[in-house]
C-alpha cells in the first residue's frame, strides 16, 4: 500500500491485517525510527543539513522492530529496544523524515529489512516505494492519494489530540514539503505502480475505505 503522507494509508493496512490475518509492517515507523535516532545523535543539524557519513557508519547500530501491545491494542514500534512509537509520531520528526529517507544507504538498510520480514508472504506493507520497489510481485497493490487540505486537517486533528501545539499552516506546509520531496527524490521515488489500483479517499469514511479495500482484494485472489 504506497500513497502520499497522511492519507491513512497506515490505519487501513493496520486494520485489513487484524481483518483478514495478516502481519502488518509500519515501514513509514521504520524511517521515522531512524530520523529520531540521526536527531538525538545530533546528525542533523538546525538548519536541516545531515551528516551522511556519519550516520552511514553508524546505520548499522540502527535496531527496528514492532512489537503488539496488548494493554494499548496497538503495534509498536521500538529503537534499539526502546518503544518510540509516540516520539516518532511529533511534527518535529515528519519534518526531518523526507531527508532522512532520500538517503540511499538508509533505504537499502530499510528494504533489505522489510523484505526479511516478507519473505514468509502473508504481510502488509505500506509506505513510498513498496510496490515499485520493495515487493513488485506483490499481490496487490494500492495507491492512496488525497487532497493535500484534507491530509492535512487529518494530521492537525491527530497531532492536536496528542496535545501538540501545532498550526494548520505548519502541517499543510509539511505536508505539501513531503510530497515533493518524496515524489522528486532520485531514489525510490513516490509513484503509482503501473498494475496499482488507485483509492483516492478524499471524502470517504473509514468504513467506506475498508470495504473498498476488501473489496479489492476478492478481486486480486480471484485474479
Amino acid at each position: 500500500m504506497d500513497g502520499f503522507s497522511s492519507c491513512g494509508k497506515s490505519t487501513m493496512a493496520k486494520q485489513l491485517a487484524r481483518e483478514i490475518g495478516y502481519v502488518y509492517i509500519d515501514t513509514g515507523a521504520m524511517y521515522r525510527a531512524v530520523t529520531l535516532y540521526a536527531m538525538r545523535k545530533g546528525y542533523i543539524a538546525a538548519d536541516g543539513n545531515i551528516d551522511k557519513k556519519a550516520l552511514e557508519a553508524d546505520i548499522v547500530n540502527i535496531m527496528i522492530m514492532f512489537v503488539y501491545n496488548t494493554e494499548k491494542q496497538r503495534l509498536e514500534t521500538y529503537l534499539n529496544g526502546e518503544c518510540v512509537e509516540d516520539e516518532i509520531r511529533t511534527l518535529e520528526v515528519s519534518s526531518n523524515v523526507s531527508p532522512i529517507a532520500t538517503l540511499g544507504f538508509v533505504r537499502q538498510a530499510m528494504v533489505d529489512l522489510q523484505r526479511l520480514m516478507g519473505e514468509a508472504k502473508g504481510v502488509i506493507l505500506d509506505g513510498r516505494d513498496i510496490g515499485t520497489v520493495v515487493f513488485p510481485d506483490a499481490e496487490l497493490k494500492v495507491f492512496v492519494t488525497a487532497d493535500p487540505e484534507v491530509r492535512a486537517q487529518r494530521r492537525y486533528d491527530e497531532l492536536i489530540s496528542k496535545g501538540q501545539k501545532v498550526s494548520f499552516e505548519d502541517v499543510l506546509h509539511n505536508v505539501k514539503e513531503r510530497d515533493r520531496i518524496d515524489s522528486t527524490r532520485e531514489i525510490s521515488p513516490l509513484r503509482q505502480a503501473e498494475d496499482a489500483v488507485v483509492l483516492d479517499n478524499s471524502h470517504m469514511t473509514r468504513e467506506e475505505q475498508m470495504a473498498w479495500l476488501h473489496g479489492a482484494l476478492a478481486v486480486a485472489t480471484l485474479e
